[in-house]
């Protein structure tokens, strides 16, 4: 499979189907967009018009039918992937969804479940994971780890204040004026009244994609210990003491994006800076402090990085995976502990 074009087939092609996935797929030599079932028919013809798409569907059951296929690409609505993503998983070829897995806990556990009997993967879109920046204050993060040339890890900090997420990236979209089709969604989720269930999906929407980023720098499962009733500050532990916070929109801005994360050990941090999610052409920084001391001069090191964005990068570390060249950045399984890291959280700031 390393040899010829991976055949990718699409699921969906709405306003992330096209711009966060499908446009970069389509321009990537490593695979071949094939197919797309998209319900909308006018949106369909035009989509596969622009990206030279050969067959398309109505329906993901008629794709399926008829397509051979590496891997599914399915942007959908959250709320319908534990109906989706089995019925995907039927097919035996690796699937790709946008984050979070689910809209709750159970239709996560669906999912999983689904995938494990299914002899094949399904990776969840963390796209940050696959920014440049990250991806090197990851390996380097745990050099740090290993070596000890700057004492032991103490804290990491993620701050996400709101802002223009978009930055661009809807300019070249396909519109439709296609009423919007009649769909099967999830049951809601349990133990929670309309009220909650609300504010977890609206958590689960916009902040899962930090929960996922803390357990991956501090590189081991976490809690949630605090909820701050502002809603600002989320604070929790890791399973060896690390102190970790996640700070939720303190400011916003109106055009521009300010995410961070910095990452601390006694001596020294590894910072990052990510750019709007769909900003093209621009990965994030990575600002790394040495301060080794015994009379070591202390650096400051900023790496540079090809004009690669994340979501280009994302897809082409699902081809890789594909074609047994990579592992998926992140998988249904860890995926599902993000949904749960979610709970507690709701839980302890609201009381339900």
């Amino acid at each position: 499979m390393s040899e010829q074009k991976v055949r990718i087939g699409f699921v969906g092609v709405g306003n992330m189907g096209q711009c966060a996935h499908l446009k970069n797929y389509a321009n990537l030599d490593i695979c071949q967009v094939v197919a797309v079932a998209e319900i909308r028919e006018s949106l369909r013809q035009k989509v596969a018009a622009r990206y030279g798409i050969p067959n398309t569907y109505p329906t993901h059951e008629e794709m399926l039918q008829n397509e051979a296929l590496a891997g599914i690409v399915a942007a959908q609505p959250f709320g319908r992937y534990g109906i989706l993503v089995p019925e995907l998983l039927k097919a035996g070829v690796p699937v790709f969804t946008e984050k979070p897995l689910a809209a709750s806990i159970e239709a996560g556990e669906k999912i999983v479940a689904a995938m494990r009997t299914s002899g094949t993967w399904h990776m969840v879109g963390y796209h940050k994971r696959s920014d440049l920046a990250t991806m090197y204050a990851k390996t380097e993060i745990e050099r740090l780890k290993a070596s000890g040339e700057l004492g032991k890890m103490t804290y990491v900090r993620i701050l996400m204040p709101s802002g223009d997420w978009v930055a661009g990236g809807f300019n070249d979209l396909i519109r439709d004026d296609s009423p919007a089709p009649s769909l099967e969604w999830d049951p809601p989720a349990a133990g929670m009244n309309d009220e909650v269930r609300s504010q977890y999906n609206g958590f689960v929407n916009y902040y899962i994609h930090q929960i996922n980023l803390m357990r991956y720098l501090l590189g081991e499962p976490y809690k949630v210990t605090y909820a701050d009733p502002s809603g600002v500050l989320l604070a929790g532990q890791s399973e060896n003491g690390i102190a970790c916070t996640i700070e939720m929109s303190p400011y916003h801005t109106t055009i521009d994006w300010q995410e961070s994360a910095l990452v601390c050990f006694e001596r020294g941090y590894v910072k990052i800076e990510l750019p709007a999610p769909l900003a093209s052409n621009r990965p994030g920084r990575v600002e790394i402090l040495r301060d080794p001391s015994e009379g070591v001069t202390p650096e400051t090191i900023l790496p540079q990085f090809p004009s690669v964005h994340a979501m280009r990068q994302q897809a082409i570390n699902f081809v890789n995976a594909i074609k047994g060249e990579a592992d998926p950045p992140c998988m249904s399984e860890e995926a599902l502990e993000d949904l749960k890291v979610a709970r507690t959280y709701i839980k302890l700031f609201t009381g339900v």
